[in-house]
């Protein structure tokens, strides 16, 4: 604890404004204060304003004027998925400022270095390195912060992100683009190793912070308990399964409190095109926002139960469908599905889509029916894929129809298999488990008794426990004179 940091930093807060939401306010922002909600609708949700910070949650409603009872979500429709099992899909687009939840992801990490002095803003730079989301989610709560950030991403991910970065940083040299796409993460902490050679550069790493996975498991996971519990309502709908991609793991922490709370087992979802989990595997994909070709250092492995793998061509081209006027037609008028639900589609990014897809892969290896439900969530739209949209429609030129979309709705929806789904035994676990040595240890220079604590749960339980504790810190850091 610096405490000269805090309470300058404190001070700095207070003459710009900037009051931090609690980890409560979070998890149910009805509790927030009266003036704070009425200021609210005030402020435009993508305004770089730090009263958005208390719309860092899942329970903005659709035109941000208020907050709902429970998150925003869909039950997607039987004939839809082929399943009867219910699939519950949280809406994460509706995150202020990035459309995406991984600015929730950014104020967990950055809030426990405010907290203790660790980081001091006159000095220090804050470096969110990423595929793309978070270090958007970073960025932005940086600069409402009035806080000194750096992005890192791949090249090659979808042009929205980098004009989106380029509107928010305060210079373009600080926007640092790695080699290669998704899969190329090592490029990404080599990056970071180059920076944290000056001691001014703070790196805030989803990949290894678990303050990423604490701030999911109290505030994602209580949240989503909410929409499922409104789903089930006084049935006997009971949550089977939680449904996430792999990607840094922070949303993965989500099915642990699921899992505790109403006994839901967890599947990670992963590109077959690179396969790390379900064989050791390797490869490119194009299913953006899924990071890997490595284990997280925060992926609580030894508590998952199921990993199934999903083709980029299917994101690719369910993508097409979903947010092209043909597509829209077939699923309307060739289909008969509801048009006010086909217009939601485009609330789906790629990892959406895989999520769905995995649901339904899972739903028909256990057999699930009408009471039971699996839930999973849309970390972002497709309107962070527009480019990589313009792209499928290009190698699909001149013979994109309704015959063709009949060819991706067979194959992809109705046509969806189980094969490449895993049910994970010990010996399962303890291989993706030891396969993350030679990133965090080998390479990363983790120690070696480190990695190995994560494979007891009272850890991981530790690290949420921390979380919850912050509240108290919170006050008293907000109230500091």
């Amino acid at each position: 604890m610096n405490e000269q940091i805090i309470d300058k930093t404190s001070r700095y807060f207070r003459d710009r404004g900037i009051v931090l939401p609690t980890i409560s306010e979070l998890q149910n922002p009805h509790i927030i204060n009266e003036d704070v909600k009425s200021n609210l609708k005030s402020i435009d949700k993508d305004a770089a304003d730090p009263k958005n910070l208390f719309r860092v949650h899942w329970f903005n409603n659709r035109d941000h004027s208020n907050f709902s009872n429970v998150p925003e979500h869909i039950v997607l429709p039987d004939e839809f998925t082929g399943v009867e099992a219910k699939i519950i899909v949280n809406i994460g687009r509706l995150f202020p400022m990035i459309t995406a939840h991984k600015v929730l992801a950014a104020y967990g990490c950055l809030l426990p270095r405010i907290l203790n002095g660790s980081f001091d803003y006159e000095k220090q730079k804050a470096v969110w390195p990423s595929t793309g989301n978070y270090c958007r989610g970073g960025v932005a709560i940086s600069r409402i912060l009035g806080l000194k950030s750096v992005a890192i991403l791949p090249e090659g991910m979808s042009q929205e992100r980098f004009n989106w970065l380029e509107k928010w940083v305060e210079d373009k040299n600080d926007i640092i683009k790695t080699k290669g796409t998704e899969s190329n993460v090592k490029e990404i902490y080599d990056a970071c190793n180059e920076l944290k050679k000056d001691p001014n550069n703070d790196i805030i790493n989803q990949f290894d912070e678990y303050y990423n996975y604490a701030i999911h498991r109290s505030v994602t996971g209580p949240s989503f308990e909410k929409s499922f519990l409104q789903v089930k309502g006084d049935t006997d709908l009971k949550a089977r399964f939680y449904v996430s991609a792999s990607g840094s793991s922070g949303t993965l922490a989500a099915g642990d409190y699921l899992k505790e709370k109403l006994n839901a087992k967890i599947a990670v979802v992963e590109a077959l095109e690179c396969p790390t989990l379900l064989n050791n595997g390797y490869g490119e994909h194009n299913i953006q926002g899924i990071g890997d070709k490595h284990v997280p250092l925060i992926h609580n492995v030894m508590n998952s139960d199921f990993v199934v793998g999903i083709t980029d061509r299917a994101t690719n081209n369910l993508n097409m469908m979903f947010n092209t006027e043909i597509g829209q037609e077939y699923l309307t008028r060739k289909k008969g599905f509801d048009n006010n639900f086909v217009k939601r589609l485009p609330e789906f990014g790629f990892s959406a889509i895989a999520n769905i897809l995995a649901s339904i892969k899972l739903a028909k290896y256990m057999k699930l029916g009408k009471e039971d439900a699996i839930v999973t969530v849309a970390t972002d739209g497709a309107d962070l894929y527009l480019s990589e949209l313009n792209k499928t429609k290009e190698e699909f030129k001149n013979i994109y129809d309704e015959t063709t979309c009949g060819e991706i709705f067979g194959e992809f929806l109705k046509g969806a298999n189980t094969d490449n789904t895993l049910e994970l035994n010990q010996r399962d676990k303890e291989r993706i488990f030891n396969l993350g040595y030679y990133t965090w240890v080998e390479q990363q220079g983790i120690n070696l008794d480190d990695f190995e604590k994560r494979r007891s749960q009272n850890f991981w339980d530790h690290h949420y426990k921390q979380m919850l504790s912050l509240d108290d810190k919170i006050k008293e850091f907000n109230n500091i004179n």
